[in-house]
């Protein structure tokens, strides 16, 4: 785990900003190597599959030329939602690392809506949550306070 790779991925979730997405960044890193990344695009590409995790992983499988991401690492601000989260295990990313928790539709860890990690798929990663919390909320919360004006 490696806390450059978050702030890589906040310096990502602020470009989706600029679009007026929601700011959630995403990178996928294998052997210290980023080797995708991705920002929310649901309104700029008008694809509601078009989640960070999402964009990052499909770069990632190009990269490498395979749908396997054995030994790689997502790092992403906000914990993946139920999509997010099965597109993490049909990958066979081996580490998740996110930062903010989603009370709302989180998927990836006990402190929010579930953890589909704790059901038995054929894989599951290792999980880190609230790395660099902080600032990842921060994000989300000044995004959203300024969208209530």
């Amino acid at each position: 785990m490696n806390k450059d790779f978050m702030l890589k991925a906040v310096y990502l979730a602020k470009k989706a900003e600029e679009t007026d997405d929601v700011p959630v960044g995403a990178i996928v890193v294998k052997d210290g190597e980023i080797i995708g990344e991705g920002y929310n695009k649901r309104e700029a590409d008008g694809d509601p599959t078009a989640h960070a995790e999402i964009v990052a992983i499909r770069q990632a499988a190009e990269t490498l030329g395979s749908w396997r991401l054995d030994g790689c690492e997502l790092y992403v601000t906000l914990e993946p939602c139920p999509m997010c989260t099965g597109a993490i295990i049909n990958s066979r990313i081996e580490t998740l690392v996110f930062g903010a928790y989603d009370k709302k539709a989180g998927s990836a860890s006990n402190e929010s809506v579930t953890n589909l990690f704790n059901l038995p798929y054929n894989h599951i990663p290792t999980v880190y949550g609230g790395i660099c919390e902080k600032e990842c909320a921060e994000l989300l919360t000044e995004f959203f306070k300024k969208r209530r004006v």
